[in-house]
């Protein structure tokens, strides 16, 4: 690379709510379609993952707790770029900032003081690995009076719209989101979060087989849908008929929210495929709710590798093409941590991030915060 030539790889990082572990992706934006450089996912040690999900659920949890997780995750983060730079042989000279969503803890965007919390200390991250961080990308959105999330529509607008159908890009993470990409250019595009994704199902299988994930679906698929319990679920939680825009959160949709609805004679499996029908039904609902049904759509996220929740989806939407964003050139599993790259090169270029039309913000702004390490190499910006 001549000399004084700023990079054009990028680094974005996600862990997200289903606690599996740290997504990164390493991305060159030389061109107008990103280049794919590297991606893995590096799975949270078992304790680790135990004190996130303590931390997020546990209303009680101190305040030393969670600051010493804050910089645990952050070394942790650190780690995942060093290793992942040392795997593919690439200095860190050569990153031109790191895109670092960090680890939702709290998501409260309606409430009367809001506020959306993620941990992942972006100032350990900048100074173990020596590359610009960004990081803090949410509340600048929620301080304009947005909902702070979803923030990935406004990368899907970018890399995913097409000119010809009306497109869905489906996320199924912990919690589920839909953004609706209009083929007219002048029709805005719109986002929102549908409810849960994997976070019941993981939930609920760790706890009577000891797994984190239900392998495509297969134990759900064993059960039969309690309809009672379904039909509780859907009615008495006034987030599956709220209008966009909104968002939520595992902090919500928790193990507490599910208890009310339990009675001793429902099975264990029977539950697990009750509650893959509530993500599937609830997606299907967010589709309904927009002004038409896209013709397309892409699906991207854990839930991907669900077989069972994806073909219940495609019974659910007929009308609607289904296939994963791997058909669109990009691996559904990662779609998240390369937005967050092309998210900090926004922040990079002081160029918006987010979507008014999604998160309802009385403006398009620049997000999330940067940090520098001891050794960037880089100016400030």
């Amino acid at each position: 690379m001549p000399p004084n030539v700023p990079s054009t790889i990028y680094i974005g990082l996600m862990s997200g709510t289903s606690l599996d572990g740290v997504d990164i992706a390493i991305v060159d934006f030389a061109t107008q379609a990103p280049k794919m450089i590297h991606c893995a996912t590096w799975p949270f040690e078992k304790s680790l993952r135990a004190r996130i999900r303590m931390v997020t659920l546990d209303k009680s949890a101190s305040i030393d707790a969670l600051c010493q997780l804050d910089v645990e995750l952050g070394i942790t983060y650190a780690d995942v770029v060093n290793r992942s730079l040392e795997k593919v042989g690439l200095e860190h000279s050569r990153i031109r900032a790191i895109g670092s969503h960090g680890q939702t803890i709290r998501h409260r965007p309606s409430d009367d003081l809001p506020y959306s919390l993620q941990i992942g200390d972006p100032n350990t991250l900048a100074a173990r690995t020596g590359i610009l961080t960004i990081g803090d990308f949410r509340r600048m959105d929620i301080a304009l009076g947005g909902q702070g999330a979803p923030l990935a529509p406004a990368f899907h607008n970018v890399i995913f719209r097409s000119d010809s159908w009306d497109r869905a890009i489906i996320n199924i993470g912990g919690i589920a989101n839909i953004t609706c990409l209009p083929a007219n250019a002048e029709s805005e595009v719109v986002g929102f979060d549908t409810g849960p994704g994997n976070t019941l199902l993981d939930y609920w299988i760790n706890k009577h087989q000891g797994l984190l994930h239900d392998d495509r679906g297969n134990w759900a698929a064993s059960g039969s849908v309690i309809e009672s319990l379904l039909s509780a679920m859907l009615s008495n939680e006034p987030y599956f008929n709220q209008l966009p825009p909104k968002s939520t959160g595992t902090d919500y949709f928790s193990p507490d929210w599910l208890s009310q609805y339990l009675a001793p004679e429902f099975s264990p499996q029977d539950v697990q495929a009750t509650l893959l029908e509530l993500t599937v039904v609830s997606i299907a609902k967010g589709l309904a709710k927009l002004a038409s049904v896209p013709q397309e759509c892409y699906i991207c996220g854990g839930g991907v590798n669900n077989h069972f929740l994806i073909e219940r989806l495609k019974q659910q939407i007929p009308d609607c093409d289904v296939d994963s964003t791997e058909a669109l050139g990009i691996d559904p599993d990662y779609v998240e941590a390369l937005a967050f790259a092309w998210l900090a090169q926004q922040r990079i270029n002081h160029h918006a991030g987010n979507l008014p039309s999604v998160t309802q913000a009385k403006a398009s702004v620049v997000l999330g915060g940067a940090y520098w390490g001891h050794d960037t190499g880089l100016e400030s910006s």
